[in-house]
């Protein structure tokens, strides 16, 4: 490709009012464009995309976005701590990102590509403008709170029982079982599933989660934890009255103008199978298919990646 063609970008681009954080990274612009929408919410992957995803940039044009509230979008303007975010806000904040990304870069739709609460993103955003879209695919799938939090309490309770783990019963019987008043109750359990799902999947590389030296500064990681306590205080509410409590994805219509991709570990027990599944049945789209990674949990790892890239390259591209 000519050197000319290449993209190398980041900045602050004003989204919704207030600035936001965008990385573009490529070999040529021609390739069709990805944006990834991160999990927390206020978990943005900028500071890790190069070590995690940079071996795509010779087939795609990679888009990071630090969704507001989180990360550099955090930092560049750092919202009252009464001041709400919006399931609606989130979802026009994205979809703004996307037209510009087709302007900027002469694409008439890209990939979206979202993984956890970024699932939930996502979603919404297809369903409301299908027409920026080649594709979703998602990772880690949320379809419910309710139904995935159930889920999620049983299976580490049945895996704790199993192990005599008399520490984690323990603290699930603190928090008790789910809808969670306290926000700390839903941490409590996801640091519980951790240890478990560790156990059953094979790690990512270490230097994965180094962050880059631009994202290391004691500032800038100083910003990072902020905004990730300011965006999950957000998503789950100080009573049970946060982003996730209006997580239903069922009722916005099984019907979608987009392929459907969905690639999801066997072991994650946040956004289990038995969960993401029916969901995916329900569905009808041009295209879907759903993914099943050994070895493989919530958070990615190799296989994981492996995956996303193939399904991508084989299934996804040709609709372009």
């Amino acid at each position: 490709m000519a050197q000319a063609n290449k993209v190398s970008e980041q900045g602050y681009l004003r989204v919704g009012g207030v600035e936001q954080w965008l990385t573009i990274q490529g070999r040529s612009c021609a390739n069709p464009v990805v944006l990834f929408l991160h999990g927390g919410p206020g978990n943005p992957l900028s500071p890790f995309a190069d070590a995690i995803y940079g071996g795509w940039e010779k087939d795609f044009t990679l888009v990071q976005w630090d969704q507001r509230g989180a990360g550099m979008s955090y930092g560049r303007n750092s919202p009252a701590p009464d001041t709400a975010m919006t399931l609606d806000q989130m979802v026009a904040d994205g979809l703004e990102v996307a037209q510009f990304l087709t302007r900027h870069l002469g694409q008439r739709k890209i990939i979206l590509m979202g993984s956890s609460w970024g699932s939930v993103l996502g979603i919404h955003m297809v369903k409301r403008r299908p027409e920026l879209f080649i594709a979703y695919v998602g990772t880690a799938q949320l379809v419910s709170q309710t139904r995935n939090q159930a889920a999620f309490f049983e299976k580490l309770k049945v895996l704790a029982q199993s192990a005599g783990d008399q520490k984690t019963l323990a603290a699930l019987e603190a928090v008790g079982p789910p809808p969670w008043q306290n926000p700390r109750a839903f941490g409590v359990v996801r640091r519980a599933s951790r240890g478990y799902e560790a156990k059953a999947t094979t790690p990512p590389p270490k230097h994965w989660w180094q962050p880059a030296a631009s994202y290391a500064t004691p500032q800038a990681l100083e910003i990072t934890e902020q905004g990730e306590d300011y965006s999950w205080l957000q998503f789950v509410g100080f009573k049970n009255n946060g982003i996730f409590s209006q997580v239903d994805l069922p009722k916005l219509g099984a019907d979608f103008a987009v392929p459907v991709y969905l690639v999801q570990g066997e072991q994650d027990l946040l956004t289990p199978i038995d969960v993401t599944r029916p969901y995916f049945d329900s569905i009808t789209a041009p295209d879907k298919t759903m993914v099943l990674v050994p070895l493989a949990g919530h958070d990615p790892n190799e296989a994981m990646v492996a995956a996303q890239y193939q399904l991508l390259k084989e299934r996804v591209v040709l609709r372009k």
